[in-house]
């Protein structure tokens, strides 16, 4: 289950240099609901190899205003403390594992 990020932690977790996958959502948003078990199992799946979860943009604000998240759902995707890759809008799981593949350590 893909963990809730919260802004104080996350940044710290990026900071860290750890892969982190945030998926940026809000409950009135049919194509996040779309993406969020998907989000769900590719947390289960790569626990302990990459910090995967949801940043909910209505609760809080400092990181999506950071990255200028305009529309959700948005997935950005981090590796050594920098953005290193972002999917814009609802994806199959394929295309979303291949991201994550990609900075999984």
């Amino acid at each position: 289950m893909a963990v809730h990020f919260k802004d104080a932690s996350v940044k710290e977790l990026i900071a860290s240099g750890k892969p982190v996958v945030i998926d940026f959502w809000a409950e009135w948003c049919g194509p996040c609901r779309m993406v969020a078990p998907i989000i769900d199992e590719l947390a289960d799946e790569y626990e302990g190899r990459v910090a995967i979860g949801k940043y909910n943009v209505d609760e809080e604000t400092e990181l999506s205003s950071e990255f200028g998240i305009r529309n959700i759902p948005t997935i950005l995707f981090f590796k050594g403390g920098e953005l290193v890759d972002k999917q814009v809008g609802a994806a199959p799981k394929a295309a979303i594992q291949a991201k994550v593949d990609a900075i999984a350590e």
